[in-house]
């Protein structure tokens, strides 16, 4: 297993996953997002079945900024209960996961 995390969050719109993807670069927490558009999330909330639009962001980081990087996303994303989850990486190519951990701090 490496030292480098998968995180996968959801966003209701483009624009809050660039706002996200900016701040957790800017504080070295990632070192890349990818967002993707299109995505449909069919989800019970509140007791009733619910379908949204939303894009999907995958953010690379080190084991040791899961906690900060949950704060700062919980800290700007505008849903009551976000969807973050991190994926532990069994493997991958060696160059990138030593790119990520020296762009992490």
């Amino acid at each position: 297993m490496t030292d480098v995390l998968l995180v996968y969050v959801t966003v209701p719109e483009m624009t809050v996953g660039r706002q996200i993807a900016a701040s957790l670069l800017e504080k070295r927490l990632i070192a890349c997002a990818n967002i993707l558009p299109g995505a449909e999330s069919h989800y019970r909330w509140e007791g009733k079945l619910e379908t949204s639009a939303e894009a999907v962001m995958f953010l690379k980081t080190k084991r040791d900024l899961l906690d900060a990087v949950m704060v700062e996303v919980e800290k700007l994303h505008p849903y009551a209960c976000s969807a973050v989850l991190a994926m532990h990486l069994e493997g991958g190519r060696k160059g990138f996961l030593d790119w990520v951990l020296a762009e992490t701090v």
